[in-house]
């Protein structure tokens, strides 16, 4: 006597049993032998061919439903302070669901771009499908990538306007924050799947890659001169605040300083005074203060910031931008 559930068995199954559904979960389930084995591989693949549950790394779920443990990327919070996300890898036609994430206990709080190993907890009659019990932030910045998209008909491609950059990357259905064929795009790479080609998300949108602001974008990626910065140092740079104790420093507020950077530097951080000198010594002369922004102040041993500096070295200025 034949085992084998029925299509609807088979579904009611994978959506009580998400954590183990892989293939071989599913034949001891169901006691499943011989030519059983066989038909429900045919089974597998003709749900999966229509659209009814998904197949990836061995295990099978319904479609459009997230596995109980996977990588969340933070989007921000909302009016209340909640923090909220969305599944890091989602290629489904429709939008990727809503996923409230709990606090972070070690290592800081979570801010949105964070990515995080998460618990997945579907939920009902809320404002969020599912809640994410953080189970580790994922350090790293996810890789970017800067090139042409191309429509195709699973979403788009990515051709990198760096030509030592040799794969292509693909960009899933609701990935693609309505990019146009042609247009120059910064891909962020999500989780990548053991086969294939990479797989991102398009985060910015350029336009026509002949624009005279885009042809410096384009030499930078190509001279490997840094264009963006990770989360970190940006993070620490918005939190910095002007100094309120002096300490040992000289108090020079009174001073009437004139920034001498022009109104289109890319930083303003000198400026000079002059004025006639009392000293009899020095007849005719003049004392002139030049002051410099204090940066150490703000980029301390350590630091995020100190080390991006590190790892930039030095600035690089194009007629429309700056690589600080």
């Amino acid at each position: 006597m034949s085992n084998l559930p029925s299509r609807d068995e088979l579904l009611a199954w994978l959506a009580e049993n998400p954590g183990s559904a892989g293939k071989r979960e599913i034949t001891r389930a169901f006691g499943l032998k011989g030519s059983d084995r066989v038909a429900l591989k045919h089974l597998l693949r003709d749900l999966q061919d229509d659209g009814l549950i998904e197949r990836r790394r061995r295990q099978v779920r319904p479609a459009g439903q997230l596995p109980p443990v996977g990588v969340v990327r933070v989007t921000g919070t909302d009016g209340d302070g909640d923090l909220f996300g969305e599944p890091d890898s989602w290629d489904e036609d429709g939008p990727a669901p809503r996923v409230l994430v709990k606090p972070l206990k070690a290592r800081g709080e979570l801010g949105a771009g964070d990515r995080v190993l998460a618990k997945l907890r579907p939920v009902r009659g809320e404002d969020h499908a599912y809640e994410a019990k953080p189970v580790k932030r994922i350090a790293a910045s996810a890789p970017r990538l800067l090139g042409i998209f191309r429509e195709a008909p699973q979403g788009g491609r990515i051709i990198p306007v760096d030509k030592r950059q040799q794969d292509e990357w693909l960009v899933p259905r609701g990935q693609t924050e309505g990019a146009k064929d042609g247009e120059l795009v910064e891909v962020e790479a999500m989780e990548r799947s053991r086969v294939g080609l990479p797989r991102g998300r398009v985060v910015d949108r350029h336009g026509e890659p002949g624009a005279p602001r885009q042809v410096s974008l384009i030499a930078m990626v190509q001279h490997q001169i840094p264009y963006a910065f990770d989360h970190a140092p940006l993070d620490e740079a918005a939190a910095a605040r002007p100094v309120t104790e002096l300490g040992a420093r000289e108090d020079l507020r009174e001073l009437p300083l004139i920034t001498i950077d022009p109104a289109d530097a890319r930083d303003h951080d000198d400026a000079v005074f002059a004025a006639a000198d009392d000293d009899p010594a020095n007849p005719g002369g003049h004392v002139v203060w030049v002051a410099i922004a204090d940066v150490a102040h703000y980029v301390t041993p350590g630091s995020a910031l100190d080390a991006e500096a590190r790892t930039r070295g030095n600035s690089t200025y194009f007629p429309d931008r700056v690589s600080p």
